[in-house]
């Protein structure tokens, strides 16, 4: 038997067609723009013109992964990876009071779930149960989802509960080398990205990393929590991968356990060896580049999340 169709429920069918694709298209749209999130950054002062590349061989060492960690270019260049044997690593030789701190990193390409990049300060080899942090953490993504860039700060003990803050990158950062920078001296520690503040911490309490830390940088596997809360774990089938460091900027007080002054300090009593206005205050420019990668792409900080603190930390307020 044969159903003949009205030319009136034929046009509804139609129209209903063309909006379901019209809808596929636009969700289409809004996943790959969540993708590609690009915005054209506010123009800030490069710091990081302000210090000179140091030897990778020279001020570090291999922490972990053997032959995962390759140095190329006469120490200008290194390379980490993470496969199914090892993540990998490099620590710097020295501890360091306060300093500026940068790489130039690219990270793996394709679906990276679960795999962790981290360019950090830490003392927790000293200090196991009472140590500072200082984070720079790169998450990686899955086929929906990029990168993010996780900030987070440990200090004085206090190792329970960190202080997180999430962003989206503007940028691909599998292509090329983007610099990630600390800044870290007795006023505050900022997080940049190719120079621009993404996070000031201030020195306003207690809460505060105070004691000589190791640089760290490091790959390896995040399955557990990184992605989506561990949703994502790491999908070895597209192993190895490889992260590449270049520019490397370390410019510290170098702690001597054994001197009564950090090795650096003009006086006995100035700790600080990046001294000037531009490293104790964040300039005009600088807050106004911070708002602007604040507001469009921090999608996650602590300071509202009331499921962990019932209490607000103190410099939430």
């Amino acid at each position: 038997m044969h159903v003949l169709c009205s030319p009136t429920s034929m046009a509804f069918l139609q129209g209903k067609l063309v909006f379901l694709c019209l809808l596929v298209l636009c969700m289409s749209s809004v996943l790959a723009s969540s993708r590609k999130r690009r915005y054209t950054s506010p123009s800030v002062p490069r710091l990081t013109d302000a210090f000179p590349h140091v030897s990778i061989s020279n001020v570090f060492s291999k922490a972990f992964g053997g032959s995962n960690v390759q140095v190329t270019g006469n120490g200008s260049m290194a390379t980490l990876v993470l496969d199914k044997s090892s993540g990998s690593g490099l620590a710097s030789v020295n501890k360091y009071h306060y300093g500026f701190f940068s790489a130039a990193i690219k990270l793996p390409p394709g679906d990276s779930s679960g795999v962790v990049v981290a360019f950090y300060l830490s003392n927790a080899d000293v200090f196991p149960h009472n140590h500072d942090e200082i984070d720079i953490e790169l998450l990686g993504h899955d086929k929906r989802n990029e990168w993010v860039i996780q900030t987070n700060v440990y200090a004085n003990g206090s190792v329970s509960t960190g202080r997180e803050e999430k962003f989206y990158l503007w940028f691909d950062p599998t292509t090329q080398h983007h610099q990630y920078t600390i800044i870290w001296n007795n006023y505050h520690a900022v997080f940049l990205v190719d120079n621009i503040p993404v996070r000031e911490f201030e020195h306003k309490s207690s809460f505060f990393p105070s004691k000589p830390m190791s640089v760290y940088a490091t790959i390896w596997d995040g399955s557990e929590w990184a992605t989506h809360g561990g949703k994502y774990p790491v999908n070895y089938k597209n192993a190895p991968f490889t992260v590449s460091l270049a520019e490397m900027e370390i410019s510290g007080c170098i702690s001597n356990p054994s001197a009564s002054a950090p090795s650096c300090s003009k006086t006995s009593s100035s700790l600080d060896p990046v001294e000037g206005p531009e490293f104790v205050k964040l300039t005009k420019q600088q807050v106004s580049a911070m708002d602007w990668a604040r507001g469009k792409l921090m999608f996650y900080s602590y300071c509202k999340d009331t499921s962990r603190f019932k209490v607000m930390p103190p410099e939430c307020k």
